[in-house]
């Protein structure tokens, strides 16, 4: 049997194949002609998709509605969402937190996502998510310098090479940016941390590149924490039929 998990984000859309719990292939930045391809090339017989934006609609038509699965704030998952307001938590949120528990049930997990936005959700080691807190993420942080400033340009984040004394006002704005952000995480790790002594503190998004080598603590890099949580979503309900 194989499994098709798709997550239709704020900036990209990712597809990830599966066989049982093995992911088996990856595909990012990809439009629905391709998925319908893939579709047909690996004999998908199942499909879930995360989607925040809405681009759901237009794939449902395309496809045999029996075979797709949409993660919503009303299915049923493997997980016990503890949300107070559950139809305003982004489901690519949801998604992570319950991969994250998959992988390390044994342990209360921390899921950072760093992308458009950076996310911060907790899942305890009973399943209980809890919750968590979303900050601006790196690209945000530097077009809101440019726009609500009147001198400051729009500096893109093409070097990994960040100082953290800015010599002129590129790499005074990216040594702001890239060192305040991960000055953030950091902290915020340690408060979880604190808290919860078991702490397993998981990193994705399209972003976690750039913190993984920087941050000052331990921490899992899975890029395709959110597709692996959709497929763990999909198969729960293969199993309860």
């Amino acid at each position: 049997m194989s499994q098709l998990a798709i997550d239709m984000g704020n900036t990209r859309v990712k597809a990830g194949v599966f066989s049982g719990e093995e992911l088996i292939k990856t595909l990012e930045n990809i439009d629905l002609k391709e998925v319908l391809s893939l579709i047909t090339q690996e004999g998908i017989e199942s499909i879930i998709v995360s989607s925040v934006i809405s681009g759901f609609k237009e794939f449902q038509q395309l496809v045999t509605p029996q075979q797709v699965l949409r993660l919503t704030p009303d299915l049923e998952i493997p997980i016990n969402n503890r949300y107070a307001t559950p139809n305003t938590l982004g489901m690519d949120r949801l998604a992570g937190v319950i991969g994250a528990h998959q992988l390390y049930g044994e342990s209360d997990c921390l899921v950072i996502d760093a992308g458009t936005t950076i996310t911060y959700d907790f899942v305890d080691k009973q399943g209980n998510y809890l919750g968590g807190g979303i900050s601006p993420g790196l690209g945000v942080r530097l077009a809101s310098l440019n726009q609500h400033t009147s001198q400051l340009p729009l500096i893109p984040l093409d070097s990994m090479d960040i100082p953290l004394i800015g010599i002129d006002t590129r790499s005074s704005i990216l040594s702001g940016v890239v060192n305040g952000t991960t000055a953030e995480i950091e902290g915020i790790i340690r408060r979880y941390a604190h808290k919860f002594p078991t702490l397993k503190v998981i990193l994705c998004g399209g972003d976690a590149g750039i913190f993984e080598s920087k941050l000052d603590a331990s921490v899992t890099v899975i890029s395709h924490l959110v597709l692996i949580g959709l497929n763990s979503v999909l198969m729960y309900h293969a199993q309860s039929k």
